[in-house]
């Protein structure tokens, strides 16, 4: 049965915030169990986990290095680091990826006293630059016990939660765009529908080589007392990489629902009874773009992350509940439109929210009373199954 509630409840949140430098203008999202541990709250800061793992960032005032070459150097030659280093650039910015190799606990913040052998991996870039004045530089390095494999995937991840700067907080970060740079654009059909958008053709590939790595991420947290953290983590991590890569799909969507060209497509008959409770235009995209992701195959993959990553999901049409609900979040985002999901491991489901007025089921997440939106089943925004309506088992996520 499908419930219509007019009254709103309560949905627990949890929102692990990512670090962010009020100085410097940069921000990182490290996984769960990373603490601060060190750092004069300025131009050092250091964070260390149970575990042995540790991430050390570093800003140097722009003069002290010449180059982001010059500072990878400087680093390789303090740590006797025996890694390759990769020089690129990042979002048109100098920038470097070193592999960490080094026999003792030395790093740029200190010396810990540890005498055994590191491995990981670090990130140098330029950061945002005053007028006249050369950028400052950020050394960011996450290492651990070389004997310890699992951290190394934890390093990689914290790295690439990095944005230099704002303008780079919904874009893939540094260590994916490394490994996979886009430089090819293509045009390609969104599924169920006659509209198009251009894509890098490394854009799903990359997609989902994030989705997998956060995935197992994730999995090393299933039995922490942080699993909800981790969890909304993930999410965020996917979100925030997808987002550029469907700018362009999102447009082609609103515009073809909002002009009513050929090809866009029709929402069914519960979705627009629904659409047709308010004469807003953004409720209508809503409704459009939920039953876009209605119609999509519905699809697991039990072996793997569990997880279409949403630029598949947006041009093959097909996916699970949460791969929808990202998807949908980001479309409505692009409209200018509010939305969030909400997840739930009791029940084995993700749903939609979104900022909107009008009729429906609503849950309370980050102090907002969000409209439910269920992305796998061809029914209105506002309605949730009966059996998955208790709102102690839903996490809110907003982005």
């Amino acid at each position: 049965m499908w419930l219509f509630f007019l009254l709103s409840v309560s949905l627990p949140a949890l929102r692990a915030e990512p670090f962010f430098s009020p100085t410097w203008g940069f921000r990182i999202d490290l996984p769960e169990s990373y603490v601060y541990s060190d750092g004069d709250g300025r131009n050092r800061f250091s964070f260390t986990s149970g575990e042995g793992a540790a991430v050390d960032l570093v800003v140097y005032s722009g003069g002290i290095y010449g180059s982001v070459q010059a500072l990878v150097e400087d680093v390789q030659k303090r740590l006797g680091n025996q890694g390759e280093v990769s020089v690129f650039t990042y979002r048109g910015r100098q920038a470097a990826v070193l592999e960490l190799e080094f026999p003792q606990g030395d790093h740029l913040s200190g010396n810990r006293g540890q005498r055994q052998n590191y491995s990981g991996w670090g990130f140098c870039t330029e950061l945002e630059k005053k007028d006249g004045e050369s950028p400052p530089l950020l050394a960011a390095l996450a290492y651990g016990p070389a004997d310890k494999e699992t951290l190394k995937l934890l390093a990689v991840s914290a790295l690439d939660s990095i944005a230099p700067a704002p303008s780079d907080e919904l874009a893939p970060g540094p260590m994916t765009e490394f490994a996979f740079p886009r430089e090819v654009s293509r045009r390609v059909s969104l599924a169920n529908t006659n509209a198009s958008a251009l894509f890098d053709r490394i854009d799903a590939e990359a997609a989902q080589s994030l989705a997998d790595r956060e995935f197992a991420v994730l999995h090393h947290y299933a039995e922490s007392p942080q699993w909800k953290e981790a969890w909304i983590r993930f999410y965020r991590m996917i979100y925030r990489d997808a987002w550029d890569r469907l700018a362009d799909a999102a447009f082609a969507l609103e515009r073809t629902w909002h002009l009513g060209a050929p090809g866009g497509f029709s929402p069914g008959k519960a979705a627009g009874t629904a659409a047709a409770d308010t004469s807003g235009q953004d409720r209508e995209i809503a409704a459009r773009a939920l039953a876009w992701v209605q119609s999509f195959a519905y699809e697991r993959d039990l072996s793997g992350s569990d997880f279409v990553n949403p630029v598949s999901a947006a041009v093959e049409g097909r996916g699970d509940c949460d791969s929808r609900a990202i998807l949908w979040a980001i479309v409505l985002g692009h409209a200018n439109i509010p939305a969030a999901i909400m997840v739930s491991r009791e029940y084995g489901h993700a749903m939609g929210l979104a900022g909107l007025d009008g009729p429906g089921a609503r849950f309370e997440a980050e102090g907002r009373k969000w409209l439910v939106a269920e992305t796998t089943a061809p029914v209105a925004p506002g309605l949730i199954a009966s059996d998955k309506a208790d709102p102690a088992k839903w996490i809110g996520i907003t982005f």
